[in-house]
């Protein structure tokens, strides 16, 4: 993506500037803290007895984000913008918080340089952490490799936003490694131009859990993968690719209209096929660079060196597209409405039924060359799926979707659907359809349910996790 007049040129550039170690970003993040303690869930402070407090910590806050502006020139308006919305919140009697004007100044994608670092406060809930629309306040850093950016020329994503958890508030001591511009507090709802994915916790994460199941699995992984889990910058270059061809794969393809970015209800395994079609698509958009790739090297032609390592990558990309699904998403969460477990379910058994994973004498293992031949067959199951439901009506399009799931996925022995939808549910509303699904419709396999108790504390202790 071509950099905008006012892209921020080298001196901006600042990885290692330890910015978080200041002054002044510590009195903001301290005055964020008390805030949090006062706020309502809808971020406003009701209790007049807690007013002179917020305006204590908000003068603080905007004294310190002016004082710190200077180490973000690239961010000035943007920064001028949140002092502004905090004062007028402070002088309004701290109502619900509108932060649209800083919201719509605050444009990150314009600026996806390697080390670049933000400073970011808003009132927002985090998705994955808290649902308080609380003040959260984080610095952030970029991660833009130089093979990414020659990369995101074939897979243009200009929303797509790669960033690295430095320091933060509590919202971010969770599981949240995303930073979307809808959780803000704002009057109105603007054009939203970006989203943003903090690669650094979802390597580190990976990294701490496919290693204790590949220990508790007997799984011996290909030397690559092996080299994943000892190296935290590696892996997050590969959730970078990862997530670039995913985020964009949302709006692209033979879609049923809309199928995720419309605010609607409908059976939540119809969210598990959707993540997994743009994951699946990752998969196999990255198996395509690799055999692009390696064409060329086999008859000696030398790759440079950003093709080597997009060549590397593509690989990388397969093997953290299999192992975080089925060792991660699987068994991370309650079992209510768990649309990724189903997604990470549903992979692992269509890879067992194929023939391709193998789980004999408690070892598991892979028949890794044929791997990706069976998970593109996924992937080409679910398109045919999306390409057939523009001529179906929405609910046959749920019952389509059931039936490409249940093909492979045994259902909860209590499911309505599975037993099949009584006239009246079928002669009904939508509504009815989704009231039927029960919120466990395709329970654990013998398998993942040893597999989590085993891992439970393994993927608890990565809650808050960073790379560093």
């Amino acid at each position: 993506m071509a950099l905008n007049a006012a892209a921020p040129t080298a001196h901006t550039v600042v990885a290692g500037d330890p910015v978080e170690q200041t002054g002044a970003w510590l009195r903001l993040k301290d005055a964020a803290i008390a805030l949090q303690a006062i706020q309502a869930q809808d971020g406003s402070v009701p209790e007049a007895a807690d007013h002179a407090d917020a305006r204590t910590a908000v003068e603080t806050i905007v004294e310190a984000i002016r004082e710190l502006s200077a180490r973000f020139p690239h961010d000035a308006e943007y920064l001028a913008a949140s002092a502004h919305d905090f004062e007028r919140w402070s002088d309004a009697g701290f109502g619900i918080p509108d932060f649209y004007d800083s919201l719509v100044a605050f444009q990150p994608q314009q600026h996806r340089i390697d080390g670049i670092r933000h400073l970011v406060v808003f009132p927002m809930y985090t998705q994955n952490g808290s649902s308080n629309r609380y003040v959260e306040a984080l610095i952030v850093e970029g991660i833009w490799p130089e093979f990414i950016a020659e990369l995101e020329k074939q897979y243009t994503n200009r929303l797509f936003v790669s960033l690295r958890l430095i320091d933060f508030t509590p919202g971010y001591d969770t599981n949240s490694a995303v930073l979307f511009p809808e959780t803000v507090a704002m009057r109105e709802i603007p054009t939203f131009t970006w989203g943003a994915i903090f690669q650094d916790r979802e390597a580190a994460r990976y990294r701490r859990v496919v290693r204790a199941a590949a220990e508790i699995t007997k799984l011996e992984l290909p030397d690559w993968a092996e080299q994943m889990l000892d190296d935290q910058e590696l892996t997050e270059k590969t959730f970078v690719m990862w997530d670039l061809i995913h985020d964009r794969t949302h709006m692209r393809g033979d879609l049923p209209f809309d199928p995720f970015m419309i605010k609607q209800r409908m059976p939540y395994f119809l969210y598990s096929l959707e993540e997994l079609r743009c994951d699946l698509t990752a998969f196999r958009e990255c198996v395509a660079l690799e055999r692009d790739l390696m064409e060329p090297f086999s008859i000696g032609v030398a790759l440079d060196e950003l093709q080597s390592e997009t060549l590397k990558q593509a690989q990388l990309v397969q093997y953290a597209v299999i192992f975080d699904r089925i060792f991660r998403f699987a068994i991370t969460g309650t079992r209510v409405r768990n649309y990724d477990a189903v997604g990470g379910q549903l992979l692992f058994a269509w890879l067992h039924q194929r023939g391709v994973l193998h789980w004999t004498d408690t070892s598991l293992a892979f028949d890794w060359q044929n791997v990706p031949a069976a998970v593109v067959e996924l992937s080409d199951a679910i398109d045919q799926l999306y390409w057939r439901s523009i001529d179906r009506p929405k609910t046959a399009h749920w019952l389509a979707a059931y039936d490409l799931v249940r093909a492979t996925l045994t259902p909860n022995p209590a499911s309505l659907w599975a037993q099949g939808l009584d006239r009246e549910v079928l002669a009904g509303p939508p509504k009815g359809y989704t009231d039927a699904v029960m919120d466990d419709e395709f329970p654990l396999s013998m398998f993942f349910e040893a597999l989590e108790k085993k891992m439970r504390p393994v993927i608890e202790s990565t809650a808050g996790i960073t790379g560093a």
